[in-house]
């Protein structure tokens, strides 16, 4: 089966949830009303289902080829669905209204980038590393910069790409290799290598604008050295059209377990033409920019890969015959839909909590940088600012850790017949893989919130968070059908507050302490959101309990299923993270 957009559950999260509509109107955005959210929700739901999700499983297995030297092509329907794309304006959902674009909130353009990313994840990877070039230059580029690439960007007629990665130096950039040349016109030759580029090549734009990080001969070894730089595939001309062709070309194209129809090229810059960026020595600082705006997209796209596995386990358990169900009424079929099976509705149930959890504390995150970049007041934008960012290596590596657990439950709901390539499930847990690995591992992403957001200012940020959990419990508990969440909900609070003094104390005394400690407290913070997020949905949906609307029944019993079957692992993260760092730490290397 194709993949079907979740309309109602955005519609849910967007409206009811988080209340967007009203929040644009308090940002003087009023035209954003929820009858314009729904339809571009509805048409993106389509575009998913009816023309980019066929694509998926033939993309999978024609893949990406080398037709000449430096020439790729996509898989054959990729060009015409991108065309598509960009003759409905997709490609400026979220850009300006100064450059093409439609000025759409974050948090809409998050929920159309998960239905894409469920429908085909190759395909969604173009126009979504495109945009995230976008929200650089647009961040960082000069006003002779943004004049000349933002509209192409928005238009869909140029693409962009990040390149950073090198063979020598992955997550230690100071490494990298990538040298800049100052030139008398003002310009920089850029030469060097780097791999692992998504959409470093293909045939769907006319132009790609690559954001190149290099070092300047002048510039200190190490990642303060470090500029960024805007090299075209054609150099623009004098009108801002295509010009001649740049040095820099596409060497090959790797060969990877999943994504098969996103080329991601190994490129080589010799001696191309490039223009600076921001400011020099400061080019870290402003890759950053597109980074972190791309650890949020990687998750949102998780999460849309994993709701495309989970209505595939969900329909091949209602249709699936296999054994008798206990109490059930006789059958004359012999046996009933394995969706009746208690086992069977573990793994459904613990996907589905999973999606719809993820989705709702991501969408909340896109939400905190509308906040951050719109609100009225200065004090709100900054403390939007701040919970982003210690949201988002959470949000990153959350879903996509989810996006592989959940993606396995699929395949183990199907049996032998999840191993087989025709039911597609083993192609979402291929395609998904990549997710915890890229736009830094998830690894990265947990040293990040432990020892940058949460050690680095001795739990600040995370007390704010633990403080707007704890409240919003302490307001539920007294309501008798909000208690079986909030007390919970609360009393994790106060073991993440008390675990988090614990990691402050333990870092000044221990140099291994936050490693040793980072992915499971990010798993555990992960889970505090969770809960809360579902805390939240379910006092929505018992607020609505005298509507026949369906949706809020099932939100009450999953999250009453989180709560009582998913939320009790936090006992095991505690323990493991109190275990300290000796067991990792004092056996010797050739005992390992």
């Amino acid at each position: 089966m194709n993949y079907q957009s979740p309309l109602r559950d955005f519609q849910f999260v967007l409206h009811e949830l988080l209340q967007v509509p009203s929040m644009m109107q308090s940002c003087g955005q009023s035209e954003f009303d929820a009858d314009t959210i729904d339809q571009v929700l509805t048409t993106a739901g389509q575009f998913a289902s009816e023309v980019i999700a066929p694509l998926n499983a033939a993309g999978d297995q024609h893949g990406c080829i080398m037709a000449a030297p430096g020439v790729v092509q996509t898989p054959p329907g990729f060009k015409q669905a991108y065309d598509e794309y960009t003759r409905n304006g997709w490609h400026g959902l979220a850009c300006s209204a100064e450059f093409g674009g439609q000025g759409f909130p974050s948090v809409v353009d998050s929920a159309v980038t998960e239905m894409f990313g469920g429908a085909n994840m190759a395909w969604s990877a173009y126009p979504g590393m495109s945009h995230a070039t976008y929200v650089n230059v647009a961040a960082n580029g000069s006003a002779e910069q943004k004049a000349l690439y933002l509209p192409k960007i928005a238009s869909g007629e140029w693409a962009g790409t990040m390149c950073l990665t090198e063979p020598n130096a992955g997550t230690d950039l100071g490494l990298l290799r990538t040298r800049a040349v100052l030139q008398p016109d003002g310009t920089y030759s850029i030469s060097g290598t780097k791999i692992f580029i998504s959409g470093g090549e293909q045939d769907l734009t006319e132009n790609v604008m690559h954001l190149v990080l290099a070092r300047m001969p002048s510039s200190p070894q190490g990642v303060k050295g470090i500029s960024l730089f805007i090299v075209p595939k054609f150099i623009p001309d004098a009108s801002g059209g295509v010009g001649p062709r740049n040095a820099v070309t596409c060497g090959s194209i790797e060969h990877k377990l999943g994504i098969h129809g996103n080329s991601t090229c190994t490129m080589n810059f010799d001696g191309a033409t490039g223009w600076l960026l921001g400011e020099a020595e400061r080019g870290l600082a402003g890759m950053f920019v597109q980074m972190n705006y791309m650890r949020v997209l990687v998750g949102v796209t998780a999460i849309g890969v994993m709701e495309a596995a989970y209505q595939k386990a969900l329909a091949y358990a209602k249709e699936r015959l296999q054994g008798r169900v206990a109490g059930a009424k006789p059958s004359d079929q012999g046996a009933d839909p394995i969706a009746g099976h208690a086992d069977v509705r573990r793994m459904l149930l613990t996907q589905k909590a999973n999606v719809e959890g993820a989705r709702a504390l991501a969408l909340w995150t896109s939400q905190l940088s509308d906040l951050q970049r719109l609100h009225p007041d200065a004090a709100k934008r900054t403390e939007a600012g701040e919970m982003l960012g210690l949201l988002t290596p959470v949000v990153k590596a959350l879903a996509s850790d989810l996006g592989v657990e959940s993606t396995l439950l699929a395949m183990q709901v199907f049996g032998g017949h999840g191993y087989i390539r025709e039911n597609g499930v083993e192609q979402h847990l291929r395609d998904v893989r990549i997710i915890g690995l890229y736009e830094g591992t998830n690894g990265v992403q947990a040293m990040d919130l432990l020892g940058r957001k949460v050690l680095g200012d001795h739990g600040q940020r995370m007390n704010a968070l633990l403080d707007m959990a704890g409240a919003f419990a302490e307001t539920c508990t007294p309501r008798k059908a909000m208690r079986e969440f909030a007390e919970p909900l609360a009393q994790l609070v106060a073991d993440v507050r008390q675990l988090t003094a614990e990691l402050v104390g333990a870092s000044a005394n221990d140099p291994h302490a936050s490693g040793a400690a980072a992915v499971p407290y990010l798993r555990l913070v992960g889970h505090l959101a969770l809960a809360w997020t579902w805390a939240r949905m379910a006092e929505v949906s018992i607020n609505k309990s005298e509507s026949t609307d369906p949706i809020y029944a099932s939100k009450i019993a999953t999250a009453r299923f989180y709560f009582q079957r998913i939320l009790p692992q936090t006992a095991a993260l505690r323990a493991e993270i109190r275990a300290g760092s000796s067991a990792l730490m004092e056996p010797a290397l050739d005992l390992l």
